[in-house]
């Protein structure tokens, strides 16, 4: 009997979902729904293990990162001299990992809703979850939005590593939270926010940009190939309160990645017409 999982993908279409992506699987590891959620772990033929959250794939170990990667290396090169940093979302680990690094990272702040995300990374996917280990890292079981209102002035770097804007994680995706963000950083700190598909999600990433520009003097935006996210190519979004991500001012290159250069930092913000065309 083949086994197969499915995930019926987050488009602009306002009906049920048009798109889908099958992975056929080995064995269905781990699952449980939890107060906020379903977790699930497979182990899959094409990808290696993979975590899905409420259907929807958030990893797999084939190129899971790419993402992490992206998402951390381009801000922290960003910034000159990042001592704090705060993920928002996050629990598998992924982006704390690259994260620690860097040495000169003092505090690593964790944000994350649900506890039983960061147990079951460090569970099943060790390549991951390890990083919870690194004595800089604080874990704090929080609803994300309520944490960054509560801090003034307080990171250097703040990445929203967040889930599909649904349910909860929708108010990841609002103004009224980017602008919280930026009150939470230091006068010269900068965000990147995951900002979905540039084909399969137009409407979620103009919006998403329309709202960083509002809150922030610097917006900057850039992309990524993620073979299992949908349509493959995936945005970042950045918003900086003073520095030009491409100018790349902190001098420190982390060793063992295996995407990311200065040369791919550089050339990820060189947009296509197409991509360009949806600021208007």
């Amino acid at each position: 009997m083949e086994l197969w999982f499915t995930e019926k993908q987050l488009t602009d279409q306002e009906e049920a979902s048009t798109v889908s992506f099958s992975v056929k699987i080995k064995e269905m590891l781990y699952r449980e729904r939890t107060g906020f959620q379903e977790i699930a772990v497979f182990d899959t033929y094409e990808f290696g293990k993979m975590l899905v959250l409420d259907g929807i794939i958030q990893l797999t170990l084939a190129d899971e990162f790419i993402y992490h990667e992206m998402i951390t290396h381009v801000p922290l090169r960003a910034h000159p001299a990042p001592r704090s940093v705060l993920v928002v979302g996050g629990g598998d680990g992924g982006s704390v990992r690259e994260i620690s690094k860097y040495p000169a990272v003092e505090r690593i702040v964790l944000a994350e809703l649900d506890q039983k995300v960061i147990e079951v990374s460090r569970r099943f996917l060790p390549e991951l979850g390890a990083a919870f280990s690194d004595p800089r890292v604080e874990v704090n079981i929080i609803n994300g939005v309520d944490y960054v209102h509560s801090m003034k002035g307080v990171f250097d770097v703040v990445i929203v590593d967040s889930p599909d804007p649904l349910g909860p994680a929708e108010q990841l995706f609002g103004a009224t939270f980017y602008q919280a963000v930026c009150e939470a950083l230091t006068p010269d700190g900068i965000m990147v926010v995951q900002s979905e598909s540039p084909f399969l999600n137009r409407r979620v990433v103009r919006q998403v940009c329309e709202n960083i520009k509002q809150s922030f003097p610097g917006f900057y935006y850039y992309l990524a190939p993620v073979p299992t996210y949908p349509g493959s190519l995936w945005s970042f979004a950045v918003g900086s309160r003073q520095h030009n991500p491409l100018e790349q001012k902190n001098a420190f290159l982390p060793a063992g990645t295996r995407y990311y250069t200065p040369e791919v930092h550089q050339a990820a913000f060189v947009l296509p017409p197409i991509i360009r065309s949806i600021f208007g």
